[in-house]
């Protein structure tokens, strides 16, 4: 079974709590990400995500330049560099998330995201399964 820290993005787009939203929104234009890891210094403290900034930002009325800190996601999924991509696709699944963040401790060491596993192709069952579970799972609780 292959690890994490095999096939991890290594080298992360990072935003601190000193950004504001729009900068974050423009880091990920600039990137072509749908989300970004706030760091302060080198631990892990949120997420912000293209849907983040549209429902709890736009949505609620909030400035562009809100603090990240306001905006961003604080619960975070994580995983260690010693995850097997299995486990990683499951938690994945479970947890409805495309990408996860990867720590030592709370500083974060790399990303892995569904994208990973397709282009590895002895990991691409793990991507199918886990872009399956998360697709049947937003196509059952959405109202069409």
């Amino acid at each position: 079974m292959t690890k994490l820290k095999y096939i991890m993005t290594k080298e992360v787009e990072t935003c601190s709590l000193l950004d504001n939203v729009y900068e974050v929104a423009l880091k990920m234009k600039e990137h072509n990400l749908g989300s970004i890891p706030i760091v302060d210094a080198e631990k892990l403290v949120g997420m912000m995500t293209d849907r983040d900034i549209v429902l709890r930002c736009i949505a609620e009325k909030h400035p562009a330049s809100s603090k990240v800190e306001d905006i961003m996601s604080k619960h975070l999924i994580t995983v260690g560099p010693d995850t097997l991509a299995d486990e990683a696709a499951h938690i994945m699944a479970e947890h409805q998330v495309r990408r996860l963040p990867i720590v030592e401790g709370q500083r974060l060491i790399g990303m892995i995201s569904l994208g990973d596993f397709a282009i590895r192709e002895s990991l691409g069952r793990q991507a199918y399964v886990a872009l399956e579970n998360i697709s049947e799972s937003n196509f059952r609780n959405k109202p069409f």
